[in-house]
Order: structure tokens, then sequence, then C-alpha cells
């Protein structure tokens, strides 16, 4: 297997193992928990290496694993404590780490070397040289093993606690009432998402673990608002993004795990401006149409309650002067009315259709309805 093949195919099984977690925690508003852990391990990396005397995988694993724990712990602890709010608690948890990990390797460590390059940004590059042997037996890429084994505990464990997370996320205290435990299934997610953090931090560093853990799913949630479809579209744009930032990387000569991570954010910021439900541009596009449908509204209200000629019938020079619209506004709404079947227009004149009367009376119904209601709420405060 080519060593491209093998970047890409880490960075969609992280990407994925990632994504099947990051619904939950957008939905739980608990996203920059996952920045917090991939920070605040460096105490346990720097105490699984004092207790294996040197470098060790399993050490280290297990170390940054209980580092984790130990951060989602104190930040519930403060929580709970309801002395400070939820995003404070996690500020002030993970640089307390940080800076404890930061200590014990300036006393007892200042002469090993630490890559920071390799702690923001990860080894990627080299996934295809870190092997995984069994005895003599040379069973390939070790990163593929490590998160192909995660992507299934991950699957496993949203499909086997779905409805129950599912139910704890959105309505706490419902789940405590069914007998389910909502503490309980929280510190088993965190716990799940702690071991995915160690476990991807390793092969794709800090910034990407934070990236692929939440960007894709915010992205998601900006596109449906069924949980299913959300995390299958996580997955999916967190897939994506890993493969277009390994190309984009190539063509450019950068940072692959940088270009991952930017990848996501093209991704959300296509999403944010063209979402159909959520999107910037469908949201502008609504408001003109409500903005249009009002004032067609009002053009019909004024056409019918008119005494002229013919009821129901105006030029538009006078509709303009009598509604003080200006003469680019009153042909647009007329158009806007006009493709809504609510006016027929001849020459400069607007005649409301049978549609456009039956609106008008809709109107007016709602209208003095609203009038008798307000005069009903006026008497009752005498």
């Amino acid at each position: 297997m080519s060593s491209g093949m093998v970047i890409m195919l880490t960075g969609v099984l992280v990407a994925s193992a990632c994504a099947l977690l990051g619904s939950f925690l957008v939905l739980r508003k608990m996203a920059m928990m996952s920045d917090a852990i991939s920070h605040a391990i460096l105490p346990g990396l720097v105490v699984g290496y004092f207790l294996s005397h040197g470098p060790n995988l399993l050490a280290g694993f297990l170390g940054a694993a209980a580092a984790a724990i130990v951060t989602v712990a104190l930040v519930e602890g403060l929580q709970n404590s309801r002395r400070v709010g939820g995003q404070a608690a996690i500020g002030l948890v993970f640089p307390a780490m940080f800076a404890l990990g930061t200590f014990l390797v300036s006393k007892y460590f200042a002469e090993v070397h630490l890559d920071t390059d390799a702690i923001l940004y990860g080894n990627i590059e080299f996934a295809g040289h870190d092997v995984l042997f069994v005895g003599n037996t040379n069973l390939g890429p070790q990163s593929l093993w490590v998160m192909g084994a995660l992507n299934v505990i991950n699957l496993g464990f949203v499909a086997l606690l779905y409805k129950e997370l599912k139910l704890s996320t959105f309505d706490a205290g419902l789940a405590a009432s069914l007998g389910f435990s909502p503490i309980l299934l929280h510190y088993t997610l965190m716990t799940v998402m702690s071991v995915t953090t160690v476990a991807g931090f390793t092969a794709v560093g800090a910034i990407l673990i934070v990236a692929l853990m939440i960007v894709p799913a915010a992205t998601a949630y900006l596109l449906t608002d069924r949980l299913p479809v959300m995390i299958g579209l996580s997955v999916l744009i967190g897939a994506l993004s890993a493969l277009s930032g390994y190309w984009a990387a190539v063509v450019v000569d950068a940072s692959i795990a940088g270009a991952m991570a930017s990848m996501t954010g093209v991704f959300f910021g296509v999403a944010l401006l063209f979402s159909p439900s959520q999107g910037l541009v469908s949201g502008a596009r609504r408001r003109r149409l409500q903005r249009l449908r009002f004032a067609a509204e009002t053009l019909v209200l004024h056409l019918a309650g008119h005494g002229g000629v013919t009821a129901g019938e105006r030029p538009i020079g006078h509709i303009s002067q009598e509604l003080r619209w200006d003469a680019e506004a009153t042909e647009r709404i007329a158009s806007w009315a006009a493709r809504a079947g609510l006016v027929t227009r001849s020459s400069d004149r607007l005649t409301l259709t049978s549609r456009g009367l039956s609106v008008a009376d809709e109107l007016s119904g709602s209208e003095s309805l609203a009038r008798e209601r307000q005069t009903t709420d006026a008497q009752g405060t005498f």
C-alpha cells in the first residue's frame, strides 16, 4: 500500500471515529471539551513516560487517557458546584492540566526533546512508516489498526446506546424518569471521547482532532434536524475533508493535517452560506419573500377597499402615491402579486382576481378578529 493511500485512509478513519461522537458533543453544547482534552493529556503522557522509563506507546496511551478522564471529572465537578459556568470550567481546567504537564517536563525531563509541530499537527505524513508487529509478523501501518478498531468501538457504542444517548441529550429529565442515568451516560460518552481523542492525537495532532470532532458535526447540524442523518452527514463530511485536504496539501506542498483541518472549515462555510434551512443565502431569500408577501397582501387589501369606478381596480401610479411606495418597489410588488395570481395587469391598471378577492376577505376577517380581541382584552382590564 502506498504512503499516500495510508495517509488518506488514516485521515478518513480518524474523521469517522471523531464524527460518530461529535454530533452528541455539538448537541450537548460541549464542543470545546475535545479541545480541552487534547491539551490536558500532557501530564498523562509525562507520567506514562516516567513509569515506563522511556517512550512506550501503551504507557503513554494509558496515561493520556487517565489525564483525559481526570479533566472531564474536574470540569464536571466545577460545573456541578454552580460557582462557574460550563465554558468557564473548561477554561480553568485544561490550562491548569497543560501547565502541570509543562512543569513536569521542565522539572524532570528537561533533556527530552518535544517536537511542538508534531504535537500540534501530528505525524500523519509518516503513518505508513509506523508499522505494527505481532511477534515477527508485520501487520502493516499501526494507525490503520488503531483507528480501525476505534471506529468499531465507537460505532458499537453509538448503535448500542443510541436511544439512551438521544434521550439524555435532548431531555435528561425524561431519561432519568424512565430509569436511565444521564450522569452515567454522560461519563461513558466522555470516556469514549477521551479515548478517541488520545488515539487520534498520536496520528493527526491536536488541531486536526478538534477540527474533525466538531466542525463536521456543526456542518451537518446546519443541513438537517434529524439525528441519524446528522451523524451520517458528519462522517461523510469528515471523510471528504480528509481526502480533499490530502490532495490540496499535495498540490500546494503544505501541511497535510493543516489542509485537512482547513477543508473542514471550507465545508462549514459552504453549508453556512447555502444550507436550505439555515444558510445565510436561503435566509436572506426567505426574508425577501416575506417582505414581498406582506407588501402584496397590503396591495390586495388596498385594492379591495378602494371604491372607484370598478371595485378592486386602480391605476398603478395612484397606488404608488397612496401607499407611498417608490415606482420601482411598486412594479416589483405588482409583478410578484401577478405571479401569485392575486392581481391582473392591463396597461397601467391593476385588478384583483377572484383569488385576490378571497385573500382580501381572509385578511379582512383576520384584521376584524384581531380588533375584536384587542377590544375584549381592553375591556377585561377594567
